[in-house]
């Protein structure tokens, strides 16, 4: 599923809210905005993808 770009201009006071606009969409069209939202951020914030984490364990030797 690929989101498309839609840029629309209003005039000040005449702006729709966008909790309109997302009350139309599905909730996984919503949470997949969501996820790509959050891919953005962590590109920009971390300059890298997500990733899986490495789980280490330390064990005392006896």
């Amino acid at each position: 599923m690929s989101l498309v770009k839609i840029v629309r201009k209003h005039k000040v006071g005449e702006q729709p809210k966008e909790s309109l606009f997302w009350q139309d969409k599905s909730y996984q069209e919503r949470l997949a905005a969501l996820e790509e939202i959050r891919g953005e951020y962590d590109l920009w914030r971390y300059n890298a993808e997500q990733r899986l984490q490495r789980v280490y364990r330390i064990i005392k030797q006896t």
